[in-house]
């Protein structure tokens, strides 16, 4: 008997759906990331916001409240109550441009007194263009098909932090995150994962 049940236990999990299931490499980052439903294209090349290098993290968190109820002194299934969630991408991006810049810093665009130079300045409030209408990740699986994660509303919270190494590329770390419209549901933030359905 305990024979027959040691030969139907694996010493892996790996299954024949496996490689297809499997997020390879860093991914890519995109600004205003749109698919054209006339030609069935993303936006690609043209929402790239730059190079990243040390990868990206997505993070979508729920936030779960246990209610404390008198005697249950494990947790009870039931007892959880999903009150908000956070939604954001760090990226490591080893191109430095203007645009990212004030994006981090929430600056604005100043009046340059030096020839051949923008100048970013900063500012005291948020406004409605220091929001990307979204940042997207896009991966791929081994076998190529894209997963693609799209956070709507991104504002940089990180700040900027520049720390130039010798023979390196400096690589400042940015952590967008989601927001909800004011008129939107503000129960629930607008996040899309796109995940290739899996063929019968």
């Amino acid at each position: 008997m305990a024979d027959a049940i040691g030969s139907e236990i694996k010493s892996s999990g790996i299954t024949a759906k496996t490689p297809g299931n499997i997020l390879l490499g860093a991914g890519t980052i995109h600004k205003g990331f749109k698919f054209d439903a006339s030609t069935k294209k993303w936006n690609f090349t043209e929402s790239l916001i730059g190079a990243t290098s040390g990868g990206n993290k997505l993070e979508i968190t729920p936030s779960v409240q246990t209610i404390e109820v008198d005697g249950a002194l494990v947790k009870v299934k039931g007892l959880d109550v999903k009150q908000g969630e956070t939604a954001k991408l760090e990226i490591n991006l080893i191109e430095l441009t203007p645009e990212i810049i004030k994006a981090a810093v929430i600056g604005q665009t100043g009046n340059s007194n030096l020839e051949g130079y923008s100048l970013i300045e900063s500012k005291s409030q948020i406004e409605e263009g220091d929001y990307f209408e979204n940042i997207a990740f896009v991966g791929k699986k081994i076998d190529g098909t894209p997963i693609i994660a799209i956070l709507d509303n991104a504002l940089c919270t990180s700040g900027l932090s520049l720390e130039g190494k010798n023979k390196e590329g400096a690589v400042p770390k940015y952590t967008f995150e989601c927001y909800q419209e004011i008129t939107g549901d503000l129960t629930v933030l607008p996040y899309h994962i796109y995940y290739p359905t899996p063929k019968a």
